[in-house]
């Protein structure tokens, strides 16, 4: 029985190798939709697939981005300006798509844009702060697929959307891991609604990668921004030095984790994209695949105890 297993395991493999290299055809006909392109994941990958012949609509929050896209793109390639916390901007997207696509209909949208401020110990936090990130990275991304899913159930395409490794498990406070689980599970049930229509609906849950959203400086300074309007009590709760020991896990273990190969992640963009047979799943980066991952799966207190091992303790701490 050993060595049949053995034997199936390796075949499996490279059956699902060999099934995954297929990619669609008629790429100059198919037309996709990426949110964030400023920087980044969606900025390389409107790049990527403008060179494998889609017809890309890059959206960005800013001038700059669009310029520079256009730069370094072929004419095929389009850019909007696109806001995805304000209906108002995402009804002027559709309509500008809608005339784009014509009949053929939107084959894919990459809900790629997010932030990662303000992220702070859940106390230190208000309603408000929630409120504005859930606003891009869970309420946008649900607002750009309902919007567009009209024309994606025409394509019969695909819908992809970016959560990430703390949609999975809430190593830290604060609103970011809430708005990622959301994401996980919205993308779970249009998965299961769209399914008889024919679309594909598939998630990227990177693990920890070298771009703005884990960018150390903007992290610092938010933290640093919030603990400055914290109230004495709770600042005596923590301790004087909090914010020193902080900066240090920053230093010693956060940018260590970081990987500089964003390609990791925009590779399997594009195979969610352009792929006959996408995985519904996608996990980018090592740590996703043998570190964050398999401790999402763990009993909860063993992962509460590892990460409460190495996490920055209040002065008050009963640990």
């Amino acid at each position: 029985m050993f060595l049949y297993v053995l034997f199936l395991v390796p075949l499996w493999f490279i059956y699902r190798w060999y099934k995954e290299t297929k990619r669609v055809a008629n790429k100059s006909q198919k037309y996709v939709l990426i949110t964030g392109c400023d920087t980044g994941f969606g900025n390389l990958l409107a790049r990527h697939l403008d060179k494998l012949g889609f017809c890309v609509t890059a959206a960005c929050y800013t001038e700059k981005g669009e310029d520079e896209l256009k730069k370094a793109c072929s004419e095929r390639l389009k850019t909007l300006h696109l806001d995805v916390t304000s209906q108002d901007s995402i009804n002027k997207a559709v309509t500008f798509l809608t005339t784009v696509v014509g009949e053929k209909g939107l084959w894919a949208v990459v809900n790629n844009a997010g932030v990662s401020v303000p992220t702070a110990p859940c106390d230190w936090l208000t309603v408000e702060d929630y409120r504005g990130m859930l606003e891009v990275n869970l309420n946008g991304v649900i607002a750009v697929t309902l919007s567009v899913l009209p024309l994606i159930k025409k394509a019969r395409g695909r819908v992809v959307n970016v959560a990430s490794v703390c949609g999975r498990v809430s190593p830290f406070g604060g609103p970011y891991c809430v708005s990622k689980y959301g994401v996980e599970s919205f993308n779970d049930s249009l998965r299961m609604n769209m399914a008889p229509f024919g679309v594909k609906v598939l998630c990227i849950e990177p693990g920890f990668f070298k771009t703005s959203v884990t960018d150390v400086s903007i992290l610092k300074k938010n933290i640093k921004t919030l603990w400055d309007r914290l109230p004495q009590d709770v600042k005596d709760d923590y301790g004087s030095d909090y914010l020193h020991k902080v900066d240090l896990k920053f230093n010693d273990t956060f940018t260590k984790m970081l990987d500089g190969d964003l390609m990791k992640v925009v590779n399997c963009m594009e195979h969610a994209v352009s792929a006959l047979h996408p995985r519904t799943r996608y996990s980018p980066g090592w740590d996703a695949k043998f570190f964050w991952l398999p401790m999402s799966y763990m009993p909860t207190f063993i992962s509460d105890k590892f990460f409460l091992r190495d996490a920055v303790k209040p002065k008050i701490s009963v640990l």
